[in-house]
């Protein structure tokens, strides 16, 4: 019996953490996709911006089994944040914390299946520093568990050892991917007092382009009230560097069009008619 109870105070334990945090978890239902959210502020939900339907409805199921009708505060999807408002859940919030669980560290995902609570076990695969997500989002900390994510469950909480609520679970390649508590934290805050992150945006549509010595971006047509205009390229000109950083592709620029370059001066060297063009771009907001 006693070699038993290192594994019955560790279950014990295990469905404390979850009981303890599953009444911060919501079921969220929008169109024909169901996804798992929590309850980060009173009257404000975050959930996984992919995991959202873009259009319809949003129902959000609680944890007491009541249904609330909840609409979008903002969503960026570099991040895959999404912050929705309600009105009438009294569940309770779960604090997040910044820090980052080290490489081997047991963690539980615990989210919502049509108001019901789920968890699952995980170790963490990776723990690393700051990263740029594919569509350009900074987020603070690149945590892998080694476990897949079921769909519902995406949007869900991510709980360490102790506990604490250190990000959210999402959906990666071949992994569950954990957007840290201090990313949530930086773009929930500002999706709540702007609705939206600012991204940088140049006022052209590109092309790359394969060069003798490289790769280039081809500009197919320019937004005549955007900053490429402004900055007197054209439609047809090949963009060849910026600050005379060679162009490496267009993931690498969007990833250097985030909210930082808003307002930024960069110096762009560019081939127009096979004869070299530089000029200053002063790096606009995208639209929404």
């Amino acid at each position: 019996m006693s070699d038993l109870s290192p594994l019955t105070s560790l279950s014990a334990a295990l469905a404390a953490t979850v009981a303890a945090a599953a009444p911060s978890l919501v079921s969220v239902h929008s169109h024909r996709s169901r996804a798992s959210g929590f309850l980060w502020k009173p009257g404000l939900v975050v959930t996984a911006d992919e995991a959202l339907a873009d259009e319809g409805e949003i129902t959000l199921a609680l944890a007491d089994g009541r249904t609330r009708p909840a609409s979008i505060v903002g969503r960026d999807h570099t991040t895959d944040i999404a912050l929705l408002r309600v009105e009438g859940a009294e569940a309770p919030v779960m604090p997040m914390a910044a820090q980052v669980p080290p490489l081997g560290a047991l963690a539980v995902i615990v989210a919502a299946d049509q108001g019901t609570p789920v968890a699952a076990l995980a170790m963490v695969a990776k723990s690393a520093g700051r990263w740029r997500s594919l569509r350009g989002g900074e987020i603070d900390a690149r945590i892998e568990l080694d476990t897949r994510l079921r769909h519902s469950s995406e949007g869900g909480l991510v709980l360490d050892s102790e506990g604490r609520a250190i990000g959210m679970a999402v959906r990666g390649p071949r992994r569950t991917l954990v957007i840290p508590g201090a990313t949530i934290a930086r773009v929930a805050a500002r999706l709540e007092s702007h609705g939206r992150i600012a991204r940088g945006y140049l006022g052209a549509a590109l092309q790359p382009v394969k060069l003798d010595d490289g790769i280039g971006a081809m500009i197919m047509s320019v937004d005549k009230a955007g900053p490429a205009a402004a900055a007197g390229l054209r439609q047809g000109d090949v963009i060849t560097a910026l600050n005379n950083a060679p162009f490496s592709g267009m993931r690498a620029l969007m990833r250097e069009l985030g909210p930082d370059s808003v307002g930024a001066v960069v110096e762009v060297s560019a081939l127009r008619a096979g004869e070299p063009v530089r000029m200053a771009l002063t790096i606009g907001e995208r639209p929404a």
